[in-house]
């Protein structure tokens, strides 16, 4: 019973650590930003993927929270 959840909580955080990248590499791709500006943020998701889309999303979040 327990290892079954343990399992589903790993299955689970493995899914999200691949999706939020993936995600967050689609929404800059279709986000209107500068060159440059793009190449940063996908350059941060591909090489740090987890960490990398969080500091993105809260960035376009909070962002979208000024305008």
């Amino acid at each position: 019973m327990i290892l079954s959840i343990i399992f589903d909580i790993w299955l689970l955080s493995k899914l999200i650590a691949i999706l939020l990248p993936v995600i967050a590499i689609i929404d800059i791709l279709r986000r209107d930003l500068l060159g440059i500006n793009r190449l940063i943020w996908i350059l941060l998701v591909v090489f740090i993927p987890f960490v990398g889309s969080i500091i993105y999303f809260y960035d376009r979040f909070t962002y979208k929270a000024k305008f």
